[in-house]
């Protein structure tokens, strides 16, 4: 513990989970436990004194900013790689949460078909054998120094230093950026006050605790809840599919479009399977209209709605969570603007990168960004003008061979932490760097406990839907789980279910044979 007062340095070993607390910040880290002389010097006063030690000060040193996709698979490919005894890098990873999350599978939390353990686990646990460090904080500051050896008269020793947000400076040979994006609500007024974002663990929970909380005060009363979806791309539209078989005929599902179709870049067997299942489970698709404002409803506004459905507002009814309005203006010539009333909205629309502010010096070291705000890159996934900054996923711009901007997606992040993972290799070998290229192997989408459309790339036109597609989809994401050792746990556990909803099934049919005879 650091005292008022003291200017006494204090030693952390880095391999076990700590928590410090002066001045107003906290830090959090924890790291593999094969590593025992990762050492940070804390001393009291200014931010700059507190510096992180690496355990070895002659081999390279890599920091990974983000824990998604791109930082962690690069981490393990990094720590999967042959490496001469001398070159092996001290790899640290740098990310704001304690957990990975496997994004493509959050829709499976609202089901109940996943566990969180499952599509989250911690970062220690993940990293436990491998020498790769891991520290809980936030980036504040990034201060690259390889641009001096084009702009300044000097080279510097290193390619820069990060500093996090717990006053911590981390001194790196080389960076990645893989810090993702972030839902963007600033661009409606009232979306970020009302609206719900479905993009991170903390998001899921706090989503299936509101449709709990509606579930029990609605249980046993004529009032549906009424869920309004804002974007159907593919979240969009896995969230409205997702949530209407959860409510079933307790709740009205309404998705919004600016577009005049759903998923308008998505394989057409894919979309059409999507359209049948939102048919089927009666979702109101608003194509062709934008969200032009969210504001909660007046007593009069709830009052008129509840007079033209036929129902009456009763006292328990007063003490309901606040409705909330959605004002829609057309993007379609013919279309009339609507009003919509709506127990709860999720906003899939948007997302802004995280990269992190730059140190100002006196020569010039800009991250050369997009329009979206990511850092643009070469073709071996380098930021243009800092060979010693790499960025993948969210965190990069880059096109493919026909001129086209990469999506955004976990399939692009995936194979980019493993080009990011060899060219750092190549790098520190002094050997050739490869350059990035994107091989779409197809295009898969959740519709439901028992439901999904996958389309994959090297088979022209076909599209695995209903309950094969859903098994399809499943195991392909369970191969795609970080570790070996967590693969095994999360196949044992599926199973385990699947086991055991057959034979629940299977009571099921029996009983229903015998109260028929």
């Amino acid at each position: 513990m650091l005292f008022p007062g003291s200017s006494r340095k204090l030693a952390i070993n880095m391999s076990i989970l700590m928590n410090f607390q002066s001045k107003g910040f906290s830090f959090v880290a924890s790291g593999a436990t094969q590593w025992n002389g990762g050492v940070a010097e804390l001393v009291e006063g200014e931010a700059a004194s507190r510096h992180y030690t690496w355990p070895d000060k002659k081999k390279p040193r890599v920091c990974i900013l983000g824990g998604g996709f791109g930082g962690l698979y690069t981490a393990l490919r990094l720590e999967s790689l042959v490496w001469p005894e001398d070159k092996k890098p001290q790899v640290l990873l740098v990310d704001q949460s304690e957990r990975f999350v496997f994004k493509p599978m959050l829709y499976e939390l609202l089901t109940g078909e996943v566990d969180a353990w499952e599509i989250a686990p911690r970062f220690s646990d993940l990293l436990a054998n491998t020498g790769v460090q891991f520290f809980q904080d936030r980036v504040k500051v990034l201060h690259p120094s390889d641009h001096l050896g084009m702009n300044g008269p000097t080279v510097s020793s290193c390619g820069g230093t990060v500093h996090l947000e717990s006053g911590l400076v981390i001194e790196y040979d080389w960076l990645v950026l893989a810090l993702g994006a972030e839902a963007k609500l600033d661009v409606v007024p009232g979306a970020a006050e009302f609206a719900l974002p479905f993009s991170t663990l903390e998001d899921a929970c706090r989503v299936d605790n509101r449709l709990r909380t509606l579930e029990r005060k609605r249980f046993g009363r004529d009032f549906p809840i009424r869920v309004a979806v804002v974007g159907c791309g593919y979240s969009g539209v896995e969230l409205a599919a997702t949530v209407s078989e959860r409510l079933q005929d307790k709740g009205i599902v309404q998705a919004i479009n600016v577009e005049t179709t759903i998923c308008p870049t998505a394989p057409p067997g894919n979309r059409e399977a999507a359209l049948k299942v939102l048919s089927s489970r009666n979702v109101e698709l608003l194509l062709g209209y934008f969200v032009r404002c969210i504001r909660k409803a007046s007593i009069s506004e709830v009052s008129e709605k509840q007079t033209e459905s036929g129902t009456l507002l009763d006292a328990a009814a007063e003490h309901e969570p606040e409705k909330l309005i959605l004002e829609l203006q057309p993007a379609e010539r013919g279309l009339q603007s609507q009003i919509l009333e709506a127990d709860l909205i999720l906003w899939t629309v948007g997302s802004k990168p995280q990269l992190p502010q730059l140190e100002p010096c006196e020569w010039p070291h800009e991250l050369p960004l997009n329009a979206r705000g990511q850092a643009e890159t070469d073709e071996t996934l380098r930021v243009k003008g800092h060979p010693r900054i790499f960025a993948v996923g969210d965190s990069s711009s880059l096109r493919d061979s026909k001129g086209k901007l990469l999506p955004a997606t976990a399939q692009v992040a995936f194979q980019q932490a493993d080009f990011a993972g060899w060219n750092l290799w190549a790098a520190i070998n002094d050997r050739p760097l490869l350059p990035f290229r994107f091989q779409n192997l197809g295009e898969m989408m959740t519709l439901g406990r028992n439901d999904a459309a996958i389309s994959p790339s090297f088979i022209e036109g076909l599209t695995l839907e209903g309950p094969i597609g859903h098994a399809a989809r499943k195991l392909a994401y369970l191969i795609r789980l970080p570790t070996d050792e967590h693969r095994l746990k999360v196949g044992i556990s599926w199973l385990t279910k699947s086991a055991i909803d057959s034979v629940a099934a299977v009571q099921g049919s029996v009983i229903k044979v015998l109260s028929g005879s």
